[in-house]
């Protein structure tokens, strides 16, 4: 398969030059690998991946393997399966004392990687992977924006011969992802995690109501907590937090959820193409996580929230940035309108900038400081807006 540029390729090449350990975190089956042999190409460098019995081997002497590998680049894939290689992987780095000494590659946040976070921190730079993004894809024909709504952004998704190749892989990552993956981590059974993922495809973009999840499922709110953490960080879902203001306002304070990518949303919901979900209600949502996900890798510095009040003001996100406060209305319709709510919540906001994104060609300016714009815009146009300050 051809390689496609990632966006966060140099990034990453510039922190091999400035630390000895380089982290690529993000879900599995998203293009890890790839983009780090892509990066690494004929470097002097040593591949692990901690899910082949013979790259296990090589380390059941781990010191003794790593030591002799001193001035290559040593890549360990699935890292979170072996979190006991920290430690070594510290002392090492500072008896080298270069940069560039290991990229490990992880399907768990750093949360989830905490024995990383302890043992490696002033020696550690983080950089998040997503399936791909819009920017990454648009100027792959015949692929179209609907479909990569529909596919979402995983690379054996969205990069499918047809529809149904693509909803068939769908359907064995969400498989092996339960079966299979989730097994490293444990307190949850397959059967309810995945009946939480379906009600959570069902409700996406939603505040969650942890009462109601736990007595459908028959566990307790702590497990539905618990079930959703883990969700997350293995970056199967998102979770958008409220945005407070002191404004006195009574706010909605139960945070959003949105399945991570809009493909696994569709296949947990048995949409198979972009015909069906035209006229599906989980459309709008959907179209929120498209832009909230392409924002978070375009911005990683950001924070995002979202705003409501039990008076019916809201707002999609919030998105906080240096001294920045974008507020962001998503809309699927390509003659998007704005309601009341939203009006009255940018009153309560007071940001800097008022975005509606919406899937339409070229942007246009609705009212003053109100843009509407695609997912290229609202990129390129925070860019600029941060440029300039």
């Amino acid at each position: 398969m051809e390689y496609i540029k990632r966006n966060i390729e140099d990034k990453i090449s510039k922190s091999l030059k400035n630390f000895p350990v380089t982290a690529i975190i993000g879900p599995r089956q998203c293009g890890k690998s790839t983009l780090v042999k892509h990066i690494v190409g004929k470097q002097d460098s040593v591949y692990l991946d901690l899910e082949r019995p013979s790259d296990i081997e090589k380390l059941s002497n781990p010191e003794f393997f790593l030591s002799s590998q001193k001035g290559k680049l040593i890549c360990i894939d699935e890292i979170q399966r072996t979190p006991e290689l920290f430690p070594l992987i510290r002392s090492l780095v500072d008896e080298w004392n270069q940069p560039g000494c290991f990229l490990i590659l992880g399907s768990a946040s750093r949360d989830l990687l905490k024995q990383s976070s302890e043992s490696l921190a002033g020696r550690i730079s983080y950089k998040t992977l997503t399936p791909f993004l819009w920017q990454e894809l648009r100027h792959r024909k015949p692929l179209s924006l609907e479909q990569y709504l529909a596919r979402g952004g995983f690379p054996q998704s969205v990069l499918a011969k047809d529809d149904e190749i693509s909803f068939e892989w769908r359907e064995n990552f969400i498989s092996t992802f339960l079966e299979r993956d989730l097994l490293q981590w444990s307190g949850f059974t397959p059967v309810t995690m995945r009946r939480l993922w379906q009600m959570l495809a069902h409700v996406n973009g939603q505040t969650v109501n942890y009462s109601v999840l736990s007595n459908s499922l028959g566990v307790s709110s702590s497990t539905i907590k618990n079930y959703i953490d883990l969700l997350e960080g293995t970056f199967m879902v998102s979770v958008v937090p409220p945005y407070h203001s002191n404004l006195g306002k009574r706010l909605v304070k139960a945070p959003k959820i949105y399945i991570s990518d809009s493909g696994i949303a569709t296949a947990l919901l048995g949409i198979r193409n972009f015909q069906t979900l035209a006229g599906h209600p989980v459309i709008g949502s959907l179209w929120e996580q498209i832009v909230l996900v392409n924002l978070q890798a375009a911005f990683p510095e950001a924070t995002f929230y979202y705003y409501r009040t039990t008076h019916g003001a809201e707002i999609d996100f919030v998105m906080r940035l240096f001294t920045y406060t974008f507020a962001i209305e998503c809309k699927s319709s390509l003659s998007p309108s704005l309601s009341k709510g939203n009006y009255n919540a940018m009153e309560d906001i007071d940001p800097s900038h008022v975005f509606v994104a919406a899937p339409v060609e070229t942007g246009w300016g609705m009212k003053e400081n109100i843009n509407v714009v695609n997912l290229d815009e609202i990129i390129a146009q925070i860019q600029n807006i941060i440029k300039l300050a």
